[in-house]
Parts: structure tokens; sequence; C-alpha cells
């Protein structure tokens, strides 16, 4: 290696002079980067890429990831440059800056560090993905976007949220959409004196009528509650590949039948009462201030 470098310099001495030994070492910078610019782009990106479909990575997460590795593979190969181009002085001090560098930078950017953090682990869990209704500290919507900084979510007033990725990371995100069937739950109010398992009846019934209800799991209703002016009864219904929408819909189509029901049959969903009572009897009170 060494008698070859000697050799070109000799070669191309008379032709560049003093500048000889500055055009070499700049010639193979240039080729070690750009050796390590093909290679990633021949070996490295397809062997991550298949790595990634054997993982079942989707797009989404995938076009970050693969940024990532070409920053990482062109970092290193402009390290090698360096080093085989004799620059290991301007290295050595290359590198004590960027060290104190990173330290400044890891102090000033700890929030976005956190946040990129965050996005990892969102694209590696998969908590939830684009496309899916999620709930958390009180706001919902659709995500839109998911990037390794900020998840975009578009709330169902049409609002788009903003929300950094620790605050998603580091709290409770509820993804009612995450498997292929969701549960609803419901309360019927019906009066004491109503019948019970008449109710319940007809409950189970508007349940299997609707198209969007599903049979398997079947329909239930349990009584859950005695309240001060009604008696709960809890309905237990399953829809398959959820959205807000069917949810919504599915819903009040269903409260809308049942009750429908209830006043054909006669069943009463009473309005919240209260009892008074007291020790001694009631009178009718004088007249203010103790005139006759």
């Amino acid at each position: 290696m060494v008698g070859s470098s000697l050799a070109v310099t000799g070669t191309l001495e008379p032709y560049l002079g003093g500048a000889t030994e500055l055009v070499l070492d700049a010639a193979i910078f240039l080729v070690v980067v750009a050796v390590a610019y093909v290679l990633n782009k021949a070996v490295i990106a397809p062997l991550v890429g298949r790595l990634f479909d054997r993982q079942g990575l989707d797009e989404h997460a995938r076009r970050p990831l693969q940024k990532i590795v070409t920053f990482l593979v062109l970092f290193a190969g402009i390290t090698v440059a360096f080093g085989a181009a004799g620059y290991q002085g301007f290295l050595r001090s290359l590198a004590t800056i960027a060290a104190a560098a990173t330290l400044a930078v890891g102090f000033a950017l700890q929030d976005v560090i956190k946040n990129f953090v965050a996005g990892v682990f969102i694209y590696t869990d998969k908590p939830f993905r684009i496309g899916d209704w999620v709930e958390w500290d009180g706001h919902s919507g659709i995500v839109e976007d998911i990037s390794f900084r900020v998840t975009r979510v578009r709330t169902f007033d049409n609002e788009l949220l903003t929300v950094p990725n620790n605050v998603l990371t580091g709290g409770v995100v509820k993804n009612p959409v995450a498997k292929g069937r969701l549960r609803l739950k419901f309360v019927f109010g019906i009066d004491y004196d109503d019948d019970i398992d008449e109710a319940i009846d007809i409950i189970v019934e508007e349940a299997e009528a609707h198209e969007g209800i599903l049979e398997d799991p079947a329909p239930s209703v349990r009584l859950n509650e005695l309240a001060d002016s009604y008696v709960g009864l809890q309905s237990r219904i399953w829809i398959d590949d959820p959205s807000r929408a069917d949810f919504i819909r599915t819903r009040a189509e269903y409260v809308q039948a049942v009750k429908e029901r209830f006043d054909e049959e006669g069943i009463t969903v009473p309005f919240p009462q209260r009892t008074v009572a007291g020790r001694d009897a009631w009178s009718e009170p004088g007249t203010f201030g103790g005139g006759e």
C-alpha cells in the first residue's frame, strides 16, 4: 500500500509539484467516501430492507429507520476516509470538538432527544398506527402522521393536534381499534315496577336484529345497578373492524331501537326522583319576621 502510494506520488509530482500529496490525500478521501456510499446502496440497504421485511415493519416505520442506517454508514465511511487520507490529526481535533458540541447540544436539546427516543419506541412497540383512533389525557382523534419527534392527530372536530412523542409514551394511550373487534357497553335504566326479564329480552332482541352487531360473541345483558330511581341493565355488544364512525353510529341506532321497543311494550325509562321525609308532620309556615 505504501509502495503504491509512493509510486503514484512519483508519477504525479512532475505535474502537480508541491500540491501532489494534498491532491492524493483528497483523492483517497473521496474514493473511500464513494465506496462507502456504493456499499450502502448495493449491499447494506438491501440487507436492511430484507431484515425489515422479515420483521414486518410498516412503510412509515421503514423510511426513518433506513435514513438512520444510511447516516451511520456514511458517517463510518467519512471517519475511515479521514484516517485513510492521513488526516488523523484533523480527525482527533474534530472528535474533540464533536464531543464537546455533543455535550452542549445534549443539554440544550433534552426534550428533542427525549421525543426522539419516544419515537423509536413508537415505531418498535407499535401501540398505534397511522389511521388508528386513539385517546389520551382527555383528547381523541385519528393518527395522521408519526415522526421521530411528534405525532399528528386529527380530532373529530377537524382540529390538528401536534403531540410530542414522549407525551404519548409517558402516559396511558387507549387504542380502541388495535384489535379486530370492539365491545360496546350501555346501561339502560328501567322503572322498579317494570318486568326485568321482559326488558332484558327486548335489549337482546334489538342487538340481534342490528346488522352491525356481531352474533359471536353473543350480546349479553346484566343487572348491574339498583339506583335511586331506576334499575340499571348493562348491555354488552361487539362490533367488527371498529372505527369511531362505526362506534357512534352503531351505538346510536341500537339505543334508539331499544328505546322505541320500550315505548311499545310500556317499559318506562324513569326520570330521577327524590323522596323528602322528616320526623314531624309538615305545617304551613307563619309570616316571615314574626308578624301576625
